[in-house]
């Protein structure tokens, strides 16, 4: 473990969260997770256990260290446990009141040499560090999904974040057998920077009739070799989400490149959220995913 960072906690545990907290304690940290209420606790600490049991029917995973793991875990529905951590992980809904609102109540509870770090795919840490009085301890630290895959972690410093507090992040990032990245404070960083343009030309290409979802998404994979196509991907993502960081890069930049498309916005606005409503870009509720009738309404030919 990184000799600075001893105890975790982690605020949310939804996709992103119990997928942090599962990769702190499987690596041997002390981590408390919270949520707002006990139902939602309860449905991210068995996400958790589920993934564990997964791994271990894959052999990627010892039912001891399984059990290991899960004796680390602790999960409560309050922020005072948070003062216990030498680090606290934002991983909540990306919105900056929200997170601001949070980061303001924590900066009261917590010690002032506890580390803060923010999740966030899109927001800058300057703005959200602006709710606390230790900006020099305030940093990015951006997972990406599924967290216990994944190998990536951007670490993103503001021009307030000290030395000792980034470096304290990057070693805490490598003893959970990640790659830090270095990345400056702008909205996106630097993966949802190139990427959400790609995703967002996709469905303009398929709202000018370009070729299809399902040839659009066929082309990319294989004519690329990118793991799965900008449609599935954004599915995957969730089509909400890519929605918010569009927005939120759009009103950073003010570039059309980073504008969300009609259709996107109209997926959004109608509930077609991806994988996790059953239906986005793709239905998901046969066999096979077929493309959505909504969908269909916005192409051409």
């Amino acid at each position: 473990m990184n000799g600075d960072i001893e105890t975790v906690g982690v605020v949310g545990c939804g996709l992103m969260g119990s997928g942090i907290a599962q990769t702190a304690a499987a690596a041997g940290y002390p981590t408390t997770v919270r949520e707002i209420d006990e139902e939602a606790l309860e449905k991210g600490l068995g996400s958790i256990e589920k993934s564990l049991e997964k791994a271990v029917e894959r052999e990627k995973m010892s039912a001891d260290d399984r059990d290991a793991t899960l004796g680390r875990l602790e999960g409560t529905v309050d922020l005072e446990p948070l003062a216990e951590c030498d680090l606290v992980i934002e991983a909540i809904v990306e919105d900056l009141d929200a997170k601001q609102d949070l980061y303001g109540t924590l900066d009261e509870i917590c010690p002032e040499e506890t580390i803060f770090a923010s999740n966030t795919s899109s927001l800058t840490i300057t703005e959200m560090a602006q709710a606390t009085d230790r900006a020099d301890r305030f940093l990015g630290l951006h997972f990406f999904n599924p967290v216990p895959v994944m190998k990536l972690v951007e670490v993103v410093r503001s021009g307030s974040t000290s030395d000792e507090a980034f470096e304290a992040a990057e070693s805490f990032a490598k003893s959970l057998g990640k790659v830090p990245i270095e990345c400056r404070d702008t909205s996106g960083f630097i993966v949802n920077r190139l990427l959400v343009p790609y995703m967002l030309d996709a469905i303009r290409a398929y709202q000018n009739g370009v070729g299809s979802i399902e040839d659009i998404d066929a082309g990319m994979e294989l004519g690329t070799n990118h793991p799965m196509g900008p449609f599935t991907l954004a599915d995957y993502v969730g089509v909400d989400t890519t929605y918010k960081i569009a927005e939120i890069m759009f009103e950073e930049y003010k570039e059309p490149r980073y504008a969300a498309p009609p259709l996107l916005r109209r997926m959004a606005q109608a509930g077609y959220h991806g994988r996790k409503t059953g239906r986005g870009f793709y239905d998901y509720s046969g066999d096979e995913p077929e493309v959505t009738d909504f969908v269909k309404t916005f192409g051409k030919g």
